[in-house]
């Protein structure tokens, strides 16, 4: 038993030396950067602009323009980025950086066995793989049992003890008694079992417990709006429609927008009713819905990657031979409606359910439902920071906001499939990916 405890703490030192030297290794003093792509993608149109150029000064972007406009210092560090094309730091609004894919270790297992502190170290590195992979800013959904540790990593972050996008969280998030797991079905009723989220009952309980996360650090509030808790695991609504109401008037009366997991029509349509601020999964919902939902200009976050990959742990589905499965078949259907309604979308993948750092996944799915390259770069990019509420501070390339920034070998605008290889990102300012820097 010693041995295994002194084997464990020997890891964990390990990867927190790691992450800790990636993380000086990055924050060098902020100062002028001079970017010289083949082409840079600002987010304020469709195209990329061929021979273009970024400067950056002290963690912002100053100007952006032809190269031989841009009036550089003599002293600016100057990046060339040859083949590539620069875009603002990417965004994925439904992630959960303490899980890891279910065909290394099923989501139960995850929960009951794995020990938080284990499960938070982990949580650093996949936020390291996200930021090197592209994308500087992150919504993290849930810690799925891990208590209020997306607060401490967030912190980490923001401190810049280890290497991560910019985090909004929403800590334990929020489910009707009973509804969600591990358990209680299919467990010894005598068996405490440790919860993924917080279960309420009630109103003053959904009260209660909102202005609990809000004060431990949930930036945004999630709310489990249906679940398999109908005959046979059927999908229904968990709330009553008065609970639920109660739950997004207490998080906007404090200022915290709501997201809500719904896969039913049901559950999108109560959710749309109580006036939340985006619908993650939405699977089931109707074009009635959609409807709905755009008149309320309600964001939809589609998570498609999450239905794919389930499909290939569970349902032997095997990517560019299997037929698509009939959930599969589903998500592509709600996806298409929204896009043709016009509904608001944002990239969110649910990553977690499949590999950190592979997050690209889910704007070449939405491409592959019928958006253009550009329309999936702008979900990942202006459209999500508008969501988030911080259009003001990043997801564009304009001067005046943050230097969050990626470039990628060749052009996604034009080939959405480029998002797979990074060549640069620089967040805040701070280059943690260069040509002649790969950690």
């Amino acid at each position: 038993m010693r041995t295994s405890l002194m084997t464990w703490w020997g890891a964990a030192a390990a990867l927190l030396i790691l992450l800790c030297s990636l993380s000086a290794s990055a924050a060098t003093p902020k100062g002028d950067w001079l970017l010289l792509p083949d082409r840079v993608w600002t987010a304020d149109g469709d195209v990329a602009h061929a021979g273009w150029a970024v400067l950056v000064r002290d963690g912002m972007i100053s100007a952006v323009g032809p190269a031989g406009s841009i009036d550089a210092p003599a002293d600016a560090r100057r990046v060339t980025l040859p083949g590539a094309t620069l875009t603002p730091g990417l965004i994925d609004l439904h992630s959960h950086l303490f899980l890891h894919p279910y065909n290394e270790t099923l989501w139960n297992d995850q929960v009951l066995t794995e020990p938080q502190d284990y499960r938070t170290l982990l949580a650093a590195k996949h936020a390291r793989d996200t930021l090197l992979a592209g994308f500087t800013t992150l919504r993290d959904l849930g810690t799925e049992g891990a208590g209020y540790a997306d607060v401490s990593v967030k912190r980490a972050i923001d401190e810049g003890l280890i290497p991560g996008p910019r985090l909004f969280v929403a800590t334990r998030a929020i489910v009707a008694t009973a509804s969600y797991g591990p358990g209680p079905r299919g467990f010894r009723p005598d068996i405490a079992l440790p919860g993924g989220a917080q279960e309420v009952s009630g109103v003053d309980a959904a009260m209660a417990a909102v202005r609990e996360q809000a004060a431990r650090g949930a930036d945004w509030i999630k709310i489990y709006g249906d679940y398999r808790v109908g005959p046979d695991g059927a999908t229904a609504p968990t709330f009553t429609a008065a609970e639920l109401k109660a739950l997004v008037d207490t998080a906007h009366q404090i200022g915290r927008p709501v997201a809500v997991h719904a896969a039913s029509d049901a559950g999108v349509r109560m959710a749309v009713e109580a006036g939340v601020d985006s619908v993650e999964h939405g699977y089931g919902a109707s074009e009635a819905t959609f409807r709905l939902m755009k008149q309320h200009g309600i964001a939809y976050e589609p998570t498609l990657t999450a239905v794919e990959s389930t499909a290939e742990y569970f349902q032997h589905y095997v990517p560019g031979k299997s037929e698509p499965t009939e959930r599969m078949r589903e998500a592509d259907h709600a996806f298409r409606t929204a896009l043709k309604l016009g509904v608001t979308i944002g990239n969110g993948s649910d990553v977690g359910v499949f590999a950190h750092g592979e997050n690209w996944r889910e704007p070449a799915a939405m491409v592959a439902g019928g958006m253009t390259p550009a329309q999936a770069l702008h979900a990942a990019t202006d459209v999500a920071a508008r969501i988030l509420r911080q259009s003001q501070r990043f997801g564009r390339i304009a001067p005046g906001l943050a230097a969050d920034l990626a470039a990628f070998s060749g052009d996604p605008s034009a080939q959405i499939d480029a998002l797979q290889h990074p060549v640069f990102v620089m967040k805040a300012g701070l280059p943690y990916l260069t040509p002649d820097h790969t950690p």
